[in-house]
């Protein structure tokens, strides 16, 4: 069976970095940190207080408030990114697609965490003296799968429908199932991303507990800072990401724009420790390897890879030891760097914004930065001889981006871009 050939034509983005996928790409490029104090709620006794936010959303702007009564924070987000990618993609321009053929898949590393937050403290709370009452809404507003099922029903899809939950490699997940469906001729087109709204008291106060986070509160803007030795956890981010991905004949025959090819994908697991990678990658590896045979490319077509780079002690290391490994001496002609410096870790959402910056980078090719490096902050376990694209975004060709998500559990999702070639 020949596989069709997929093809990225629509891009939708709420980020903590802005709320449309121009601002926040703009942004990147200009090393823009997204980071500031906690304003979802009072964080002061928290051990970390601060986080990368998306700014000035109000749901009233796009949701009426009986809607809004149904969606957790993280579903509005997922459909707000949703609507900017399909209306980029064109999918609603009359006869431009059979809905029967086209699907969501949406992800989330945790879905609904505020709504389970409030219905179970106020279960605890008033829980002795009125019984159980919770809110209708309560179920379909906290499972991880609702997103994929409002934007369905909102545009009247009928493709393949569910949401993909393997932490913070979820929307990676999502965006290589996609692919592999239409590849495989089972869908036309497919929207496709991940969302996360956990910035509330249970979703820092678990991860302080764990003590994943960075707890640089006198700075803010600078406390995420991958490969940088004075790392001392990631910072929690917000927001959305979605594309959309389509059968190349399917989007010339209408004239779509195509952003990018998709060239292959590659999954892994670690088998090793609950949150922490392989000390030596071996996951990472895999995942790259698995996803350059896929792709039937070799590591030297490669230009950019957008890394995981949560800065965190362990992850940073084990993820440079896997580059290493994988693209030996082209590992230096490569342009390497984490918008987690500027984004902080959006969790199921990362890899479907990582996505995106990485389309964006093939298409203006130009690599975003990774910010906040010192360099007298050198980690003596990091080869400072890659290019970190430290400091200042860089202009190069990319022919090729390959994007890295891993996450707790030990689940790795790489994911390849190529520029589009007829």
């Amino acid at each position: 069976m020949e596989l069709k050939r997929v093809v990225v034509t629509g891009l939708g983005a709420l980020s903590p970095l802005g709320n449309d996928v121009a601002t926040t790409w703009d942004n990147a490029k200009q090393g823009k940190s997204g980071a500031g104090p906690i304003t979802h709620f009072d964080a002061s006794k928290f051990k970390t207080q601060f986080a990368c936010e998306v700014k000035d959303f109000n749901p009233n702007d796009h949701f009426d408030r009986k809607k809004q009564r149904q969606l957790d924070l993280y579903a509005q987000y997922a459909i707000v990114a949703a609507r900017q990618a399909v209306e980029d993609a064109g999918l609603e321009k009359e006869g431009a697609v059979d809905k029967n053929r086209v699907g969501v898949i949406v992800a989330a590393g945790i879905g609904g965490l505020h709504t389970f937050e409030e219905e179970a403290g106020y279960f605890a709370i008033n829980g002795a003296e009125m019984g159980p009452k919770y809110n209708p809404f309560f179920i379909p507003k906290m499972i991880a799968d609702i997103a994929s099922g409002h934007i369905s029903m909102e545009y009247g899809y009928h493709g393949p429908n569910f949401g993909t939950v393997s932490a913070c490699a979820s929307s990676n997940n999502a965006i290589i199932d996609a692919f592999n469906l239409i590849r495989l001729g089972k869908a036309d087109a497919i929207v496709t991303g991940g969302a996360e709204a956990a910035i509330f008291p249970a979703g820092v106060g678990g991860f302080n507990s764990m003590h994943a986070l960075s707890t640089r509160n006198d700075s803010p803007e600078t406390a995420s800072r991958p490969f940088s030795k004075s790392r001392d956890g990631f910072v929690m981010g917000e927001g959305a990401a979605v594309l959309v991905l389509e059968e190349l004949e399917h989007a010339l025959a209408r004239g779509a724009k195509i952003y990018a090819e998709v060239a292959g994908g590659g999954l892994s697991a670690d088998a090793y420790h609950l949150t922490a990678t392989h000390p030596e990658g071996l996951g990472a590896i895999l995942a790259m390897t698995n996803a350059l045979e896929d792709a039937e490319m070799k590591p030297e077509d490669i230009d950019y890879i957008n890394v995981h780079g949560t800065s965190t002690p362990v992850g940073d290391i084990s993820e440079v030891k896997a580059i290493l490994e994988v693209f030996g001496d082209h590992a230096y002609k490569l342009n390497i760097s984490s918008t987690k410096s500027m984004t902080g870790h959006l969790l199921g959402a990362t890899g479907a914004l990582e996505a995106m910056f990485s389309i964006k980078a093939i298409e203006e090719d130009i690599v975003p930065p990774t910010i906040n490096h010192d360099p007298e902050d050198l980690d003596e376990n990091i080869d400072y001889n890659l290019n970190f694209t430290f400091d200042r975004a860089q202009n190069r060709p990319v022919r090729a981006a390959l994007s890295n998500s891993f996450g707790f559990g030990g689940h790795n999702a790489t994911v390849i871009f190529k520029k589009f070639e007829k």
